[in-house]
């Protein structure tokens, strides 16, 4: 048998190569996976934290916009008052220019003829007082003009930082905007969701009585919110989906108290969350401050008589 040429050698190692290295290309060219929840909520701390930090940058710069708003203004009062102060000056100085040409040189005129030889002091304190507005004058003028520089500088200043927290806004802004995605991208669709876009019923589970669906819910709310209260889900003996296992009420008060304002905020987001997330969980709807959502937006609702039974104190979700 002949021995293989070089040539053939060449080719039959570049065709080995292509057999042995062809699943590792193929892998490499795929797209990479999603990143798992550990991961997600790992960047979302980051760009938490990177928001803080944008935050606190934005308010600091905007007292600092204030400081310099405050300062021009009293820059341009300072002015207002030297070229007052500049006007009145000059025109004592061109009065007292008047007097002196009137009076043909440094000597008083006749109408002011003093005796006992007073007029020499006359005199005198008449030409320290020209000197003296001579000066003011002059200083005056120095006033007015660091007074225009300091406010032409402030405006300047100002413009600056007005686009430096605009920037700052819209960069915290971005910010935002990621971590809501990233939070929707957390979000699983729960089971029972037909492709049209229906639930199929679920029946209650578990210790707790509740849906799978519910369950998700109450799980997937706790882990985005600090929830200040108690939720309570599964409630035999009355209406609605409580008893199905399939509505839970997240508190935000005690005692059928109003909330606090912060508490109050904090019902709000938890309420439009559930809205937006409405087709990924199987939310049929939300009740709040006395207003209900079906998920096309929030209508008033009757008065029931009391602050837990309009839903001041918590937030209701009824699942499908």
């Amino acid at each position: 048998m002949a021995a293989a040429s070089p040539a053939h050698l060449a080719i039959g190692f570049v065709t080995a190569a292509a057999v042995l290295f062809a699943p590792a290309l193929t892998t490499s060219a795929a797209a990479d996976p999603k990143p798992g929840e550990q991961q997600l909520r790992k960047e979302l701390k980051q760009l938490n934290a990177k928001v803080d930090k944008l935050i606190e940058r934005y308010n600091l710069k905007r007292v600092e916009l204030a400081e310099a708003r405050k300062a021009a203004e009293e820059a341009g009062k300072r002015l207002a008052t030297a070229e007052q102060t500049l006007s009145s000056a000059e025109d004592r100085v061109a009065e007292l220019a008047l007097l002196q040409y009137q009076s043909g040189g440094m000597q008083l005129p006749s109408l002011i003829q003093l005796p006992d030889g007073r007029n020499a002091a006359l005199l005198a304190q008449l030409t320290a007082e020209q000197q003296a507005l001579v000066d003011k004058v002059a200083e005056a003028r120095d006033e007015t003009k660091k007074a225009a520089d300091e406010a032409t500088a402030l405006t300047k200043e100002i413009e600056s930082d007005a686009a430096e927290v605009a920037g700052q806004r819209e960069e915290a802004e971005g910010v935002i905007k990621d971590i809501e995605k990233k939070l929707e991208d957390l979000v699983p669709i729960a089971t029972g969701r037909r492709s049209d876009g229906t639930w199929a019923p679920q029946l209650p589970s578990g210790a707790d009585n509740i849906t799978p669906r519910t369950r998700l819910m109450k799980t997937e709310i706790a882990k985005n919110f600090a929830l200040p209260f108690s939720v309570g889900c599964f409630r035999s003996g009355s209406s609605g989906e409580h008893p199905l296992g399939r509505a839970c009420d997240f508190m935000m008060s005690s005692g059928g108290s109003m909330p606090s304002g912060t508490n109050t905020a904090l019902g709000d987001r938890i309420a439009e969350w559930a809205v937006q997330n409405r087709g990924k969980l199987g939310v049929k709807y939300v009740i709040w401050k006395q207003r209900i959502n079906h998920g096309s937006g929030w209508s008033g609702m009757s008065d029931r008589g009391s602050i837990t039974e309009n839903h001041f104190d918590h937030v209701h979700i009824s699942m499908h």
